[in-house]
């Protein structure tokens, strides 16, 4: 079989691009950087496993990847395989087992080279794999399959493994052997050394290179081809592999980057073609070796020479070093071109990818995200409005966060009724909405939270100064809803203040990886013109604030259309707008919307007084029961609706 990289006339032969088998797992990562493990308060999930983490990363560079694998039927089986359908990688051969729990890793980072490692894998689910699981003809529709070493540590994983490899060689699928060699799994250290990465073990040499011959591309670091090997000195060691193996062999060489090695082993690694990768400041290593495969694979399967697929590997490991975990520090191609090109300048010292603030964002906006081209939100995350309503009715405010739970039963309704799924939001305050907020979250909806204290001018966070510490506790799903007074004329000190909490609030948000919405509202007390809530955004957008979704005012035609123009040339990945109601009459809201309508990234509208007040009033008041408000709320809120797609068609039709 041929060791060169694929022709582009490959690329539409088959369906999927590349299926991995192997280690499948949850990562548990330390939050504390420098502690002892033994020191760590908090951890932070992601995806884990150096095979899952292969599928997970080629399908983020835009391969079709599929993973063939077990884990647990169980909640951490169940993330697993949704992160990767996030990813767009293929789950439908990973197999959901009963009898045994998914695969746990729990992970330090004491500094860059020191990683506290415990695996938690005692007859975890991926290591059940048996040859049952082993599909033909799924094998045959892919143009490569992956196995890292470990799936050959065991009887049991070792005959599926080698099923997988008998029908890729006959079906003529490129075999890729990522060595993985961790000397834990293989009994070789004690449970609690799972950071040391090299043993020397005779039983392990035997066994790699036995498979060895299977494979026409191999990928291991240098300590990882010593065992293959079966030697100390690497050359001694590549020579041993080269004498039972054709395949191009992959030498990962750390901040030296990696030399390929097509025919005979030379007489010094680097005579031959060896890639050097860009400087960059570590900040641990862990997950380095997956996402230097992901991108090397996915310019290999694209039939690209060895010079680029060294070149997207090595960056794609250098990104990964400097970042917080494995699995979701992989980059997309959007924040890879950008890395190239800053990295192919000349370095006089390692670069910081964690202190690109463009690199940041694209990372944080160009990975899957939830479709939410067209929103149809019902806002009800009032607070002082709703107090003023129990007491106008004259009974508790205790009966408020029922009120709200009936108006998720009412969005629901009309969900189902209606069929809009991905279609529908909410926004649900925290003070009276917390028992709403449960019982929207969870059901694909887009949901939205305000931060401010109602009313804040200058803008004060409900939460406490600290407004980081609170969004520890939301779901990811939530969306950080900030409604703004900000007006381009005020005050240099009244502008300057709220700024300074947009931004605190922006940092905040990336911090945690939650949306942000900003409902950006011109203070009326100084004149407003056609071009103020523009400059207003342009001025949030100077100083490197980009939120995914803007709020805003009922405004003309042209004005939408001067903010599209806006944001298309500061941030053509934000999510989009979103028209507000502030209580407006009906009538007048349908004209907004024909106006809205003219712009493309106008999604949908808020809207919350005119559906609640009326319905709202007498039930408080007791004038009303729980269907009827039910009843009411959905004829207001569809009637919205109705009138926003009746926009729609007006202005495809003008």
């Amino acid at each position: 079989m041929t060791t060169t990289p694929f022709t582009a006339s490959a690329l539409h032969e088959r369906p999927l691009d590349v299926i991995c088998i192997g280690r499948l797992a949850v990562d548990l990562y330390a939050q504390q950087i420098g502690s002892r493990l033994e020191d760590a308060t908090s951890f932070a999930r992601y995806l884990g496993g150096s095979s899952g983490n292969i599928a997970f990363g080629t399908a983020r560079l835009g391969l079709r990847s599929a993973m063939l694998a077990r884990v647990g039927d169980d909640h951490m089986g169940r993330f697993l395989i949704e992160a990767l359908e996030r990813e767009g990688s293929d789950t439908r051969h990973i197999r959901r087992d009963a009898d045994h729990l998914t695969g746990l890793v729990i992970l330090g980072v004491k500094d860059r080279d020191t990683f506290p490692l415990l695996f938690y894998r005692e007859n975890c689910a991926d290591m059940m794999l048996s040859e049952e699981d082993v599909d033909e003809w799924f094998i045959a529709s892919s143009k490569a399959l992956l196995i890292t070493g470990t799936h050959f540590s065991t009887p049991r994983v070792a005959a599926a493994s080698h099923l997988a490899l008998t029908h890729a060689r006959r079906h003529r699928v490129r075999t890729v052997l990522d060595i993985d060699y961790r000397p834990v799994l293989w009994g070789l250290t004690s449970r609690a050394d799972g950071e040391v990465r090299y043993v020397a073990s005779a039983q392990v040499t035997d066994h790699l290179l036995r498979i060895l011959p299977q494979f026409d591309l191999v990928i291991g670091t240098e300590e990882e081809f010593r065992i293959a090997g079966g030697a100390d000195d690497l050359l001694t060691a590549l020579r041993a592999v080269r004498a039972v193996s054709k395949a191009a062999l992959v030498v990962k060489r750390g901040p030296l980057g990696c030399t390929v090695i097509e025919g005979a082993i030379p007489a010094s690694l680097d005579d031959a073609p060896t890639f050097a990768g860009p400087r960059v400041e570590v900040l641990n290593v862990l997950g380095a070796g997956d996402a230097f495969a992901s991108g090397f694979l996915s310019r290999w399967l694209r039939g690209a020479n060895w010079a680029e697929c060294a070149r997207v590997a090595n960056a794609s490991g250098a990104l990964v070093v400097s970042r917080h975990g494995c699995a979701p520090a992989m980059p997309t191609e959007a924040e890879l071109q950008h890395f190239l090109t800053v990295s192919e300048r000349p370095q006089t010292a390692p670069l910081r990818p964690d202190l690109d603030a463009e690199l940041a964002h694209l990372h944080r906006v160009s990975v899957p995200r939830a479709k939410r081209d067209e929103l149809y939100v019902f806002a009800f995350d009032h607070r002082p409005q709703f107090l003023e309503l129990a007491r106008e009715a004259g009974t508790s405010e205790e009966r408020i966060p029922l009120l709200k739970q009936l108006f998720v039963e009412a969005v629901a309704q009309t969900e189902s009724g209606r069929r809009l799924a991905g279609k529908i939001g909410v926004l649900i305050d925290g003070r009276y909405g917390t028992q709403a907020l449960n019982a929207a979250t969870g059901r694909g909806w887009w949901i939205g939270r305000p931060v401010e204290l109602p009313g804040s001018s200058p803008l004060v966070f409900e939460p406490g100064r600290s407004i980081g510490s609170a969004l520890v506790s939301w779901p990811a799903e939530h969306t950080i809803k900030c409604l703004v007074q900000y007006h381009p004329d005020a005050a240099v000190d009244e502008r300057i203040e709220q700024e300074s909490q947009v931004l605190a609030l922006y940092a905040a948000a990336r911090a945690s990886g939650h949306e942000l919405l900003l409902e950006v509202i011109p203070s009326k007390r100084l004149p407003c013109g056609p071009d103020t809530v523009y400059r207003a955004l342009k001025r949030l957008y100077n100083l490197g604030i980009k939120p995914e979704w803007w709020k805003l005012e009922q405004m003309s035609a042209a004005q939408w259309q001067a903010i599209d123009a806006l944001i298309d040339e500061r941030d053509p990945w934000c999510r989009g707008t979103v028209m507000l109601g502030l209580n407006a009459p009906l009538e007048q809201l349908i004209d907004g919307f024909a106006q809205a309508r003219h712009s493309h990234r106008c999604a949908g509208f808020m809207v919350g007084r005119t559906i609640f007040q009326a319905p709202s009033q007498r039930w408080l008041a007791g004038q009303l029961d729980d269907a009827g408000l039910i009843r009411e709320v959905r004829a207001s809120f569809e009637t919205l609706i109705d009138a926003w797609d009746r926009a729609a068609v007006a202005g495809c039709a003008a």
